[in-house]
């Protein structure tokens, strides 16, 4: 099969219709073998009922329905699953996503041999209270993920290898970090193609503030676990440790100077009523739970499952399924 299509919505009725004519057509335009996965995230209007009439109507349309509102990661995580095709193509349902970017897209991967081809929606049809933060997301995740070359993280329309999705998990909201995902998992050919936004013709938009917030507690957490989440003493260990010898400098600091001072008969005021001394104390204090957690995560993680699990590109003379 050449194409696998993954459509996460919720409450999108009004829009499946015409985005599965247009996905047809563009399908048969270009001779593509293809399937589409409508992820249902627990939608309350007939988005469900939609998606059953579509697949009377095309074979090639398949369903999944959630019991209630997991969110869009989980959705996506669960189509990268049940996917069968060469390409994967993940687009949103509310028609802001254009189909006949499709064929460009899979040229990309198949020809140019990228891993990953993500959507730059370069003009927007959004208001300036959710472009301008974008933008600001969207800077930032570039500077912590170290790829340059992305302008949008967040566009839902973007491909892949089926390589790619079957070597990456997607949880929480980390749908945003996708191509930041996949440069952790090795795959580092990641491409960007600019792609036409279009205005949302039907429903209203789920767009909160809210999810810059957790997007950028979700990127530290992501860096943080592409760095040390398998090392979390070189993390939490070093700084433990550079707190506690300058607090535990700091307290022979107070000590010595209050010597210093009885030697030579010099009225001193109490250690015990100098504000340093417990600065000092707080400073070693936290340098040893900072320590202790690191040395505790640590052992969680020399006993986790797959922490010595390594994904093998190829092999030369060795069978790769002897490899543990």
């Amino acid at each position: 099969m050449d194409i696998s299509i993954v459509i996460p919505l919720y409450n999108e009725a009004e829009s499946l219709p015409e985005l599965a004519a247009w996905i047809e057509r563009v399908m048969k335009e270009h001779g593509f073998s293809y399937e589409v996965l409508m992820i249902d995230d627990g939608s309350t209007d007939d988005s469900w009922s939609v998606i059953e009439q579509l697949h009377e109507q095309n074979r090639a349309i398949n369903g999944v329905r959630f019991r209630r509102n997991y969110g869009k990661s989980p959705a996506l995580n669960t189509g990268f699953s049940l996917t069968r095709g060469d390409v994967v193509i993940t687009m949103d349902a509310d028609l802001q996503d254009s189909p006949d970017e499709i064929p460009e897209l899979y040229r990309m991967i198949k020809e140019d041999g990228y891993d990953l081809v993500s959507g730059w929606k370069k003009k927007r049809y959004d208001p300036l209270s959710k472009t301008l933060p974008t933008k600001l997301f969207n800077a930032t995740a570039r500077r912590v993920s170290g790829i340059k070359n992305l302008h949008d993280f967040n566009c839902g329309l973007k491909a892949y290898r089926s390589e790619v999705v079957k070597h990456i998990e997607v949880y929480g909201d980390m749908h945003r970090y996708i191509p930041f995902l996949a440069k952790n998992a090795g795959f580092t050919r990641i491409g960007e193609k600019v792609v036409k936004h279009q205005a949302r013709k039907y429903g209203t938009t789920k767009f909160g503030l809210d999810r810059f917030v957790n997007g950028y507690l979700d990127l530290g957490t992501l860096w943080f676990m592409s760095k040390y989440g398998v090392k979390p003493m070189h993390f939490f260990g070093l700084l433990g440790s550079v707190m506690f010898f300058i607090g535990l400098i700091a307290v022979m600091i107070v000590g010595g100077i209050k010597l210093y001072h009885i030697y030579a008969g010099v009225p001193f005021t109490r250690v015990t009523d100098l504000p340093y001394f417990y600065l000092s104390l707080v400073c070693m204090i936290l340098g040893t739970q900072l320590f202790l957690t690191g040395f505790l995560g640590e052992l969680i993680a020399r006993n986790a499952q797959g922490r010595n699990h390594y994904e093998i590109a190829g092999t030369i003379g060795v069978d790769k399924d002897k490899i543990q």
